[in-house]
């Protein structure tokens, strides 16, 4: 069997530095080689996943197929490599000293004393050579979280250099993300911020191979090569990774500068032919769209962009598709609760309600459905955004005046939204909602069915209410249909109006199945019913 190469990702300076976006960068680029590649991140918070993380300090939280609660990373890999991720791919400090107490606890260990090294590393290490022992890929880049010099960072990074030194050259590589700032009083680039982030590595016993710096403008030959000198890298391993309009342009820069070369000449392996005729034609579409169209997106994170990190992706991905920029509106969901919709619905195409949870600004969220289900407007929502989608039109159609979710009112009489039966005594917070990929059946001649073309679909799901079937009768009865449901034909997984030009809603995660190259089949026909919307009305 061949032997699996790994290329390690990590950064200095400051967080945040786009380690994932090269990662998936490099990961595309290899990958449009021929190589079978695949991508895993190390994060190192103590929490076992972030699932029960704020998304206001942590982002989205993005859900693989087999339902493991992951880093929103994980979503660059998929959409980038457009290759489904699993629980191997994401691996936290939490789950790690979880995994090692266990085996403590059970006698593992036969009376030793536990030990960060080599107990805690050596689970590291197992996990990081997990996927390669499959034998499915050619080339697994892991991504270390944190920056080099942080405490939680630590175990990772000595995991990392036991790793590299066993598997020699050249088997395994390090790439070093790094920052080069411009500072405009002095008009000039500064290299010692590099300088410090290697010496750090260095002193953990990694020396990079390959230098990545960011930075606002071009690095010439000069300070390269200092760079160079100062790092132990050979010049033509220093690297400019310079901010771009799109992030999905990076690939295509790295592609430019030979990084992918570099790699594989590194690691002993074959220069195959680069074909990256698809992905340049999307970025073609998305930094020179012929259109452009205003979508709001209500929800009560919008202040973190990050917190619907994949729904913002889509629609780049949908918009493209349509020869179309999607120009986001971002509208808070309490501010919509205390002022009406209105003011804030102005010139928009389309109306998206986002995911979440608990009751804070549900009501603006209801009042903003109301608005565009009245005047036409094409909707779409996802998870509670469907389930607010049903309470509105129960208490505004249907004429159930108090129809809620038992998530916000216990004591309503007409529960259109209900907790499902196997969360019912769930007590534990962590990893017990219905998560991961699950079917769905699809009503035909519905707009629903028109979108996907086909009949039987699987999608990613997270929550623990659902539409109640009790009420499901009153509901058609108004005109609502029910245009997706379970095989077992147990739960409501999709809605529609037969008496709307695009009103959807979906009770999954259509957002983390949308690739760059492969927009997902709600978001390309929504984004189409709102310019067909905007198209209309820009008659009149």
């Amino acid at each position: 069997m061949k032997q699996t190469k790994y290329i390690f990702v990590t950064g200095g300076v400051v967080s945040s530095l786009g380690k994932g976006i090269a990662a998936s960068s490099i990961g595309l680029l290899l990958k449009s080689r021929g190589f079978r590649v695949t991508i895993q991140k190390f994060d190192p918070y103590i929490n076992v996943d972030p699932g029960t993380m704020n998304p206001f300090q942590h982002g989205e939280v993005y859900v693989t197929d087999d339902g493991a609660e992951t880093d929103l990373d994980l979503g660059h890999y998929e959409r980038y490599l457009d290759v489904s991720m699993s629980k191997l791919n994401n691996t936290t400090t939490g789950q790690v000293y979880n995994e090692v107490i266990t085996k403590e606890r059970r006698g593992d260990y036969l009376g030793a004393t536990v030990q960060v090294v080599p107990h805690i590393t050596d689970e590291i290490k197992r996990r990081m050579t997990a996927l390669g022992e499959t034998g499915d890929y050619d080339i697994i880049i892991t991504e270390i979280g944190g920056t080099v010099g942080d405490i939680e960072s630590l175990p990772f990074l000595e995991a990392m250099r036991q790793l590299v030194f066993k598997l020699g050259k050249p088997n395994a590589l390090n790439i070093h993300l790094t920052l080069v700032p411009f500072i405009r009083s002095s008009g000039e680039l500064k290299t010692k911020p590099t300088q410090h982030s290697v010496k750090t590595l260095l002193e953990i016993g990694v020396q990079p191979d390959i230098l990545l710096c960011r930075s606002e403008h071009p690095l010439d030959h000069d300070l390269r090569a200092k760079i160079a000198l100062f790092s132990n890298v050979a010049e033509d391993s220093v690297f400019e990774a310079r901010d771009v309009p799109s992030i999905y342009e990076v690939p295509i820069v790295f592609g430019r500068e030979k990084i992918d070369e570099t790699i594989l000449r590194k690691l002993h392996l074959p220069i195959r032919r680069l074909n990256m005729q698809g992905w340049t034609a999307f970025v073609s579409r998305v930094v020179h769209p012929q259109r452009n169209v205003r979508i709001a997106l209500c929800g009560k994170y919008v202040q973190l962009h990050d917190a619907y990190k994949s729904i913002s992706e889509a629609f780049v991905h949908a918009g493209a598709a349509n020869n179309a920029r999607v120009e986001l509106v971002w509208i808070d969901a309490e501010d919509v609760q205390k002022h009406g919709p209105g003011q804030y619905m102005k010139n928009i195409s389309g109306l998206l309600v986002a995911p979440g949870f608990g009751s804070r600004g549900v009501e603006g969220k209801i009042s903003a459905i109301q608005y565009v289900r009245e005047k036409h407007i094409p909707f779409f929502g996802i998870c509670l955004g469907m389930q607010c989608a049903v309470i509105e039109y129960a208490r505004h159609v249907c004429k159930l005046r108090d129809a809620n979710s038992t998530e916000f009112n216990k004591k309503t009489r007409h529960n259109v939204i209900d907790l499902m039966e196997d969360q019912r005594g769930v007590e534990t917070k962590g990893a017990t909602m219905r998560l991961g990929s699950y079917p769905c059946i699809l009503k035909k001649g519905t707009n629903t069915y028109r979108a996907y073309r086909e009949q039987f679909i699987r999608e990613r799901h997270r929550h623990r209410y659902e539409l109640n079937n009790d009420f499901r009768l009153t509901l058609e009865s108004k005109g609502m249909v029910m245009s997706g449901i379970s095989p077992d034909g147990k739960l409501v997984e999709m809605i529609e109006l037969s008496n709307h030009p695009w009103f959807i809603g979906c009770q999954f995660h259509p957002e983390l199945k949308s690739r760059a190259t492969k927009p997902h089949p709600l978001f390309r026909a929504f984004v189409h019913a709102a310019l067909e919307h905007q198209k209309k009305h820009s008659k009149h």
